[in-house]
């Protein structure tokens, strides 16, 4: 794993900081040793969780000046993207939230283990926690890795990020028309697309797409709406 990732990081441009491949390796014993008892992924060959996971979450700091920045990482999973980026970039305030305690309460574990600091960890569904006064437009980030339709994560993210501010979504490569939908509902969330950011994860064939928008408008007031609305009507 160590030198799939020094490689990988290297192609992407990234210089880690002292101990950043050490924590990144611990954080993979730790994530396949828990995925026996908790499903977390289902990759579980260590090589490909340093590509498939680590590098593919390290990416996104080729797209976004995170450094000394706030990031919310919104249905974090196994803490992807966030707590990659936190390793690679220690000053960046992240922000990790789950609909999932149990998912939470391991990767609180995690930060401890690896050493994170300034790492919180919110159990909450992002829809009703970004109603809250004190979290929404919080963040100069917000960034999700799922494969929910660009409109629905547009409509649970936007709202979490500051005017000024970016979302960004890791999308699988071939994904335009699904950018291109999401137009309408960028525009109605107080957001703008922005050209989408393409890369292959390093020691793979894999290609992958990030698909940004700018924050240049307050996302108005009623968004985002109750998940069952959003996921049978999105914008």
């Amino acid at each position: 794993m160590r030198g799939l990732l020094e490689q990988g990081l290297a192609e992407l441009g990234i210089a880690p900081p002292a101990g950043a491949v050490e924590k990144l390796m611990r954080y993979g014993q730790l994530l396949l040793e828990q995925n026996q008892v908790m499903n977390l992924t289902a990759i579980t060959r260590p090589e490909e969780v340093a590509t498939l996971h680590f590098l593919d979450s390290a990416a996104l700091l080729g797209c976004a000046g995170l450094a000394g920045a706030s990031l919310v990482d919104v249905g974090t999973g196994a803490g992807f993207p966030g707590v990659v980026l936190k390793v690679l970039a220690p000053d960046l305030r992240l922000t990790l939230v789950d609909s999932l305690g149990k998912r939470l309460d391991w990767l609180e574990t995690v930060c401890q283990a690896l050493g994170l600091e300034g790492v919180t960890l919110r159990h909450d569904r992002a829809e009703e926690l970004a109603q809250e006064p004190d979290w929404r437009e919080a963040f100069d980030f917000a960034a999700a890795r799922a494969v929910a339709d660009l409109r629905v994560l547009a409509e649970l993210c936007l709202p979490f990020v500051r005017v000024g501010g970016r979302f960004l979504a890791m999308k699988a490569a071939g994904c335009q028309a699904e950018v291109d939908a999401a137009g309408r509902a960028v525009s109605v969330l107080g957001g703008r697309l922005l050209p989408a950011w393409h890369y292959a994860i390093p020691g793979t064939e894999v290609k992958r797409t990030v698909a940004a928008v700018e924050k240049i408008a307050p996302t108005p007031k009623g968004y985002p709406r109750r998940w069952a609305r959003i996921r049978k009507a999105p914008l």
